[in-house]
């Protein structure tokens, strides 16, 4: 035991990349957290198993408000891995700790209650090939995505051949085409692309974003499900229209 204790052996250290979802509070925190509960009722399981960052950036807060806020959305089961934009007088020891440079990116996982499994295997894409001038990158996915499974670009464009099943989701730098029945949630533009558009062959989407403005499926149009349709924004206003 002894020479094993005095061999030093190296630790080995892996990096690690992981999609959060970035919630960036607004004042008063009583009315937005009014919104949020709203937002997580028509959605159930949003947050679930989801690592989330507070983005506080500009917000005029001290450090007992921000405690309090975090107090509250852990009651949420809302759990905070980190806060981006802080002032170091408004953390402390008890608290998650400062986050930087963080990669612009989109919310949303937002499983069905029964629905929720073990994540399922990464699906392989196509490879990128590499592109010069201004030619956005892009991806295909030549087969269905599953439930619990994520595509995840956000250099750019996403097409999948297949279907995205409840519980699945894309999300993209650029546009979304979708080749199928788009049932799980898709979130083109999450690098800040207002011009980004989803496309998909039948709508039947549980939630859909762009750059950050997104609609859940109580918010679509009736006549839209079963669709083929262009999703697309206007300044804050996420619409769709039907395609052909």
């Amino acid at each position: 035991m002894t020479n094993v204790l005095t061999q030093p052996r190296p630790i080995r250290l892996k990096g690690r990349s992981f999609l959060a979802l970035a919630l960036t509070p607004e004042l008063p925190f009583e009315d937005w957290l009014a919104r949020l509960d709203d937002l997580a009722a028509r959605s159930a399981g949003f947050f679930l198993r989801r690592p989330v960052v507070l983005d506080v950036d500009g917000l005029d807060t001290n450090r007992a408000e921000l405690r309090e806020l975090i107090e509250e959305l852990g009651k949420r089961n809302v759990r905070i891995m980190g806060i981006e934009g802080a002032r170091p007088s408004m953390l402390g020891s008890d608290m998650p700790p400062a986050m930087t440079d963080g990669r612009p990116a989109s919310d949303f996982e937002e499983p069905d209650g029964d629905e929720v499994e073990e994540a399922a295997a990464p699906l392989e894409a196509a490879p990128v090939q590499p592109l010069s001038g201004n030619v956005v990158p892009s991806i295909v996915v030549t087969e269905p995505v599953r439930s619990g499974q994520s595509i995840f670009f956000p250099e750019g464009d996403v097409t999948i051949v297949g279907s995205v099943a409840s519980g699945a989701e894309v999300v993209a730098g650029g546009s979304i085409h979708v080749y199928g029945t788009l049932r799980g949630r898709a979130m083109a533009g999450t690098r800040g692309d207002g011009a980004a558009r989803i496309f998909c062959s039948k709508l039947e989407a549980e939630l859909i974003a762009i750059d950050g403005f997104y609609k859940t499926a109580e918010d679509m149009e009736p006549d839209l499900r079963g669709r083929a349709v262009q999703i697309w924004l206007d300044g804050e206003k996420v619409n769709t229209g039907i395609l052909g």
